[in-house]
């Protein structure tokens, strides 16, 4: 008996010891497996209407110090058209929906934006891409920062 006893212990300690060797939180790191890198060049109009009847834009919060011409501080939301053309008239293929705050200081005119940009036509109907980059206004060439996407621009 005594020696079924400490077979049977023994026994315990080596499931005990082989369970606390193997009993990590976490297990082997693999690659995830998406699909191939692709690049999709979109060419569209951002039409941003600041004022007049129906804005686009609205001011919704500025700094404590109103009296100043800079526009630093001042936060605007947004629900513009995504269009084919510069016209005003042209197709809508979707609405670019979020958040700008003004950031520049003294003569730089630097916006940092937050904005989804969805497409409600087309091959990309019920996509969108995200973008939260500093955007400065002044310079005529940019490059804004893609942070995600739903649909087909996932893992943008």
């Amino acid at each position: 008996m005594e020696g079924t006893f400490s077979f049977v212990w023994a026994m315990i300690l080596c499931v005990i010891m082989i369970a606390h060797a193997q009993g990590n939180y976490y297990s082997k790191t693999i690659p995830a497996n998406y699909n191939q890198e692709k690049k999709t060049n979109l060419h569209f109009f951002f039409h941003d209407i600041a004022s007049g009847k129906n804005p686009s834009a609205v001011k919704i919060a500025q700094a404590n110090d109103s009296n100043s011409s800079n526009p630093f501080g001042e936060l605007y939301a947004i629900n513009d058209a995504l269009r084919v053309g510069v016209e005003p008239t042209s197709q809508v293929i979707g609405r670019a929906k979020g958040l700008f705050v003004a950031a520049g200081q003294a003569d730089d005119l630097d916006i940092v934006m937050y904005v989804d940009f969805g497409f409600t036509t087309g091959k990309f109907n019920g996509s969108s891409f995200i973008v939260c980059s500093k955007n400065p206004a002044t310079e005529t060439k940019r490059e804004l920062a893609v942070v995600g996407g739903r649909g087909q621009f996932k893992m943008a």
